[in-house]
């Protein structure tokens, strides 16, 4: 079953995609899954293989040498690479980010004739690097505060110095931390009075001086992408490091939502993962397992209808969502993409969940994927920015407010 749906309404280019995506995760990234999560190890080879693809380059324009992609032709190529190793594509999914913000995003903000140059100048750097030189880039987000939901500045710090900027702060699950070659930080300009508008963000190269990761990864899920504990310690970073001009990912963040849905084609991938692993084994067909059918039983029939049932309802609000990423969407769109995102989260488990209890208690032994599959699809609804209790307070709120407008005091 194709990841898209119909391959019909895909466009050549994302036909081209999806089917190299398809290739690399049937014939490598799926196979050695299961390592990685044991050993939580990241995939390094994996990374080799998108970049020998040339999937690094996915989302930076053809004018510095990219594919060109959109957010949707990015959406369902991630979530191909997602239905057969859900780390790969979350951590892959950190360093597109950096090319999709500085790129069509930016593009698409205002900013003024000066600040455009610049951000032109410095943004051929980075996607320089990506291109020809294969560099990885990371997003580390959290802090263990308020910051990454978007409801105080950043605790990372800025201070501007000449040439460039110091840079102090920590950053909790910082995926990529030890594989990638720059971490895309996002800070405050450290100023009196700073607040989010006086946002930043810088890549700092990952073996600069006074740059540290620190702690274990042993977590339930996604183990993959060793998403350790990044520490910058007076970190300076001159002026081409600035991803963006001051400032202007606050606008970003407000006008273009569709840059914090971005995680979801991971777990619409594991949501047809899980499907996938519970069809392949009621028919016989999984390696590892003896070759007996199961599929005879109407409570496995109805099991499997329930849960194709749930991934198409998923999957047609995946996609309509992704076609509608644009500056300044309206607020239908922007609703429909927290009904999207909380969708996908939360059914990716809910399938996972289902397809255990069809497939029986032999798919719960670690020797078969659906276990894996079960850990790392509990993960997308904690993860910041949108959790899921995020995505429902904000779409209660849009739906009964229009916007500016408040309730009166009750005494």
């Amino acid at each position: 079953m194709h990841i898209a749906g119909n391959p019909g309404a895909l466009t050549p280019q994302q036909r081209e995609l999806t089917a190299i995506a398809a290739a690399l995760g049937r014939e490598r990234f799926a196979g050695r899954a299961a390592r990685h999560d044991r050993e939580a190890s990241f995939p390094f080879e994996n990374f080799a293989d998108l970049r020998e693809a040339g999937l690094l380059g996915i989302c930076v324009p053809h004018a510095h040498g990219g594919l060109g992609a959109d957010f949707t032709t990015y959406q369902i190529v991630a979530a191909e690479i997602g239905r057969h190793c859900g780390a790969t594509a979350l951590s892959y999914n950190m360093h597109v980010c950096a090319t999709m913000w500085i790129g069509f995003i930016a593009d698409a903000l205002e900013m003024t004739p000066a600040q455009r140059a610049d951000h032109e100048r410095h943004r051929a750097v980075h996607f320089d690097r990506i291109v020809r030189q294969g560099k990885v880039y990371s997003q580390p987000f959290s802090e263990g505060g308020a910051a990454a939901a978007g409801k105080a500045p950043f605790g990372t710090l800025a201070r501007p110095v000449d040439g460039g900027y110091v840079v102090s702060g920590r950053k909790i699950f910082a995926s990529l931390a030890g594989a990638a070659d720059y971490h895309g930080v996002l800070c405050t300009l450290d100023r009196p009075g700073a607040t989010q508008r006086d946002s930043l963000y810088l890549a700092v190269p990952a073996d600069a001086a006074g740059v540290q990761v620190v702690g274990d990864w042993d977590a339930l899920g996604m183990r993959g992408t060793v998403s350790r504990t990044l520490l910058l310690d007076d970190v300076f970073v001159p002026d081409e490091a600035r991803l963006m001009p001051e400032g202007l990912y606050w606008q970003a963040a407000t006008r273009y939502p569709h840059m914090y849905a971005t995680l979801t084609p991971t777990y619409m991938g594991i949501a047809q993962a899980a499907c996938d692993f519970t069809v392949a084994y009621l028919r016989g067909e999984v390696p590892g397992t003896p070759s007996v059918k199961r599929r005879m039983y109407p409570t496995k029939q109805m099991a499997v209808a329930e849960m194709r049932v749930r991934l198409e309802q998923t999957r047609a609000l995946f996609l309509a969502s992704a076609r509608e990423a644009r500056v300044d969407p309206d607020a239908d769109a922007r609703m429909r993409l927290y009904a999207a995102h909380y969708t996908v989260m939360e059914n990716a488990h809910a399938l996972a969940a289902l397809a255990i209890r069809t497939c029986g208690g032999q798919s719960l032994l670690k020797s078969l994927a659906l276990e894996r599959l079960y850990r790392d699809s509990r993960c997308g609804s904690l993860m910041l920015p949108w959790t899921a209790e995020l995505c429902l307070d904000r779409l209660g709120r849009e739906c009964l407010y229009e916007a500016g407008e408040q309730d009166e005091e009750i005494d």
